[in-house]
């Protein structure tokens, strides 16, 4: 069970079921060509995974001093895992993640693509070893991170297949992949900014330089609130233009309930929050709110199916 902590793997659960989700939720119905067949594109989720449990596990023993300030008993480096080990996990996860991609764009045959995981890998060791602590530049980083693990799905199983007489299909399904990944992006940031309003005691202690900290609990939260109005208008703006106009009203019915209604209970809820239990609360809420997101793809397709 530490290990398991020490890689947070609910949040590895939820990358993969994700990724899962866009392929055989979405694209496996769209009468197209993939590049990847089933046990290659399970080993671009094992990819991914194995990467971000390596960002996991080095931000895990970067971050000893302030967890311990901040979540004293969730503490795992140091503790339970010698740091030692720590460090051997994460070589041997961003090795096989590596490893996985490597192979990958070979198979389809964009070798060059290999640098995509290098590149990732390298950024969150950069995230846990010093962007983190850069006014903003630490959460841009993990929400553009979280946003790409979406788009890699597009770059290595439709890209490849892209011909004349498709393009115009994939670049339609290209800009659905675009908009749930700007959606993540723009959710995990402010969830990231939430996080820090949780954190913000440790942080400061550890001489981080993070949104509440330069600009007060109180302002940041006030810019959280606002934040929380994009997504919560974009949502409604696709839910007018794409889902109600083509009377998807399955999937209306599903964005109100599971996105709309938990965007306005945040935005309510952020109005009044103090405490880091508040924050904590509230960070938890945007989780939902992303999952409910990613698994809207699924409700689609089975409304436009039915529908049809």
């Amino acid at each position: 069970m530490k290990y398991l902590k020490l890689i947070r793997y609910k949040n590895l659960l939820m990358l993969a079921l994700m990724q899962l989700l866009f392929r055989y939720g979405f694209l496996k119905y769209q009468n197209i060509p993939l590049a990847l067949n089933d046990w290659q594109y399970f080993l671009l989720v094992f990819a991914t995974i194995m990467i971000a449990a390596g960002g996991y596990i080095i931000n895990n023993i970067m971050d000893q001093a302030t967890d311990e300030d901040n979540k004293p008993n969730q503490v795992v480096v140091g503790k339970s895992i010698s740091e030692a080990n720590a460090y051997n996990l994460y070589f041997a996860c961003t090795v096989l993640g590596v490893g996985a991609g490597f192979y990958l764009s070979n198979v389809i045959a964009k070798p060059g693509f290999a640098s995509i995981f290098i590149i990732i890998s390298a950024t969150l060791y950069l995230y846990a070893t010093s962007l983190k602590q850069m006014l903003l530049i630490g959460n841009l980083v993990v929400a553009f991170l979280l946003a790409f693990s979406v788009l890699i799905i597009g770059v290595f199983d439709l890209l490849p297949v892209i011909n004349p007489g498709n393009k115009i299909v994939m670049a339609e399904l290209f800009s659905i992949l675009l908009d749930y990944a700007i959606f993540a992006f723009v959710i995990n940031f402010i969830r990231e900014i939430v996080k820090d309003l949780e954190d913000v005691n440790g942080d400061y202690n550890q001489g981080m330089n993070t949104l509440p900290i330069a600009l007060g609990i109180k302002r940041t939260s006030k810019l959280v609130l606002a934040l929380s109005l994009i997504p919560l208008v974009m949502v409604i703006f696709y839910i007018k233009n794409y889902f109600f106009a083509f009377n998807l009203y399955i999937a209306t019915l599903y964005a109100l309930i599971s996105i709309v209604a938990p965007l306005i209970y945040f935005a309510v809820k952020m109005a009044d929050a103090k405490k880091s239990k508040d924050f904590h609360h509230l960070s938890s809420v945007l989780k939902l709110i992303i999952l409910s997101g990613l698994f809207s793809i699924a409700v689609v397709t089975y409304n436009i199916l039915h529908h049809a």
